[in-house]
């Protein structure tokens, strides 16, 4: 219970203070919304569910990475600067394969709709 307690006081956190966390939350509660109608198979929920987690595990992680390094390194190392952007790029990794995922799942229904 205590573990859980810790998980929700982070969770509290991205959302308090991760801008990205929230826009990335709140277009994850949208493709949900519009998949809905869309008459989603099993498997299309499962991947959508799964790419809508990874992009918000992976910015969790960066804001992880970016507290700690910045914790650890009190003055300007290259590395630090690394650790930093290569997490971010971890995020922005997922977000444009997410829009792929996107397109993949929605794009023949959107051109049936139009």
């Amino acid at each position: 219970m205590r573990s859980f307690r810790f998980a929700l006081a982070g969770f509290r956190y991205l959302l308090t203070t991760q801008r990205n966390f929230r826009i990335e939350l709140v277009i994850g509660v949208v493709a949900l919304a519009a998949a809905v109608p869309s008459d989603f198979q099993h498997w299309e929920w499962a991947v959508l569910a799964l790419t809508i987690a990874l992009v918000l595990i992976l910015e969790a992680v960066n804001t992880a990475i970016e507290n700690a390094v910045t914790l650890a390194s009190e003055r300007f190392d290259p590395r630090a600067r690394a650790a930093k952007d290569v997490s971010a790029a971890a995020v922005l990794i997922a977000a444009v394969a997410s829009v792929a995922v996107g397109v993949a799942l929605f794009g023949s229904r959107l051109v049936v709709a139009l």
